[in-house]
């Protein structure tokens, strides 16, 4: 589908109101251990990402979460201590999956805990009765902020209101026993080294109505399929994720070396480009034209206005196509700026 030079469709502001400082906020991409993909399904009324599936996260707390960077601080768009935190606390309350682990024994497996402890303590977290770190030091644990791995930074453009400062990570949770498939992994007897990960559950309707691992291949079909909403942030990092984890042969009885070899590859190539994929910062950008079916192009390379003035950037080799609609992005895809960019040229040239 070739591009054609007109204005382009990505939603405006209101013009009575300006779009303030990003919020910080995180997210984990969490990873099951036969390599899925955890998302939570927003409810309808939501005031951010409505309807749509989205990976466990949310806004810092100061209160929670510990020192919260200023505006001006230039650690509010970096990885760090607040960052880590709340984006456990945040899958803690809105999945049930707690990474957290003894804190006399950094070497164990995740921390076990009771079915009805883990939802008391969801629920007080969530509704700011207890802090979290206490909670977890009450049973002798701490969050497992160390195993988080930064997989790029999203800053909202300035033509959405309500705008974020999103880290994203990356967590894998543990692989199932050698000799073990990973279908057996969750429910198999804990050992020293192994704890059993709770199947996830939604809110309970505060915020979400669903949590499910899938591929994240099976993700992306089902948003081209129009099945589901996912906005151009998780639509792009679940189509980098699925070249690695979800191949046309992924099985849930995958051993666990197979599903190591996987990870190892995705880690590979997170570490490798120019700059890391964990040092990535993304801020959406419209360019000057759509394409024929009337979706927009974002170029994906530019930070934000925040760090204009800065080192940070983002992809300079992708773009994503999309539709946005009333009801949200649709016709999402991730394509290579260069084959966008010659069939700009191509259709200027017929002109």
């Amino acid at each position: 589908m070739a591009p054609s030079r007109t204005s382009s469709t990505a939603p405006k502001a209101k013009p009575s109101r300006s779009p303030g400082p990003p919020s910080p906020s995180s997210s984990i991409i969490l990873i099951s251990a036969s390599n899925q993909v955890l998302l939570l399904h927003r409810v309808k009324n939501s005031t951010s990402f409505a309807s749509a599936h989205v990976f466990p996260g949310g806004n810092l707390s100061a209160s929670q979460d510990g020192n919260v960077p200023e505006i001006d601080d230039p650690t509010r768009h970096q990885d760090g201590p607040s960052y880590r935190l709340a984006a456990i606390r945040e899958c803690f309350e809105e999945s049930g999956i707690l990474l957290a682990r003894e804190s006399s024994h950094a070497a164990r497996g995740l921390l076990g805990i009771a079915d009805e402890e883990r939802e008391a303590g969801r629920k007080a977290v969530h509704q700011d009765q207890v802090k979290f770190q206490d909670w977890l030091r009450d049973r002798g644990a701490i969050a497992d902020t160390e195993n988080l791995i930064p997989f790029t930074r999203w800053i909202t453009p300035t033509n959405i209101l309500r705008r974020f400062t999103t880290q994203m990570y990356l967590y894998f949770l543990p692989l199932p026993r050698s000799g073990c498939s990973s279908t057996t992994a969750i429910g198999a007897e804990a050992t020293a080294h192994e704890t059993d990960i709770p199947i996830p559950t939604a809110d309970g309707g505060l915020e979400h109505t669903t949590a499910r691992f899938l591929p994240a291949s099976t993700w992306l079909s089902m948003a081209k399929t129009g099945k589901i909403i996912l906005f151009p942030p998780q639509f792009f990092l679940l189509h980098l994720i699925s070249t690695f984890l979800s191949p046309d042969n992924v099985s849930n009885t995958m051993d666990s070396e197979k599903i190591a070899r996987q990870r190892d590859a995705l880690m590979d190539f997170i570490n490798t480009d120019d700059p890391p994929w964990g040092e990535k910062c993304i801020s959406p950008t419209a360019l000057l034209w759509k394409m024929d079916d009337g979706r927009a192009v974002l170029g994906l390379e530019k930070p934000g206005p925040e760090l204009a003035r800065s080192e940070r950037r983002g992809d300079p080799d992708r773009v994503v196509l999309v539709e946005f609609s009333k009801e949200g992005p649709r016709n999402v895809e991730v394509r290579r700026k260069k084959d966008v960019f010659a069939e700009q040229r191509a259709h200027e040239t017929k002109l």
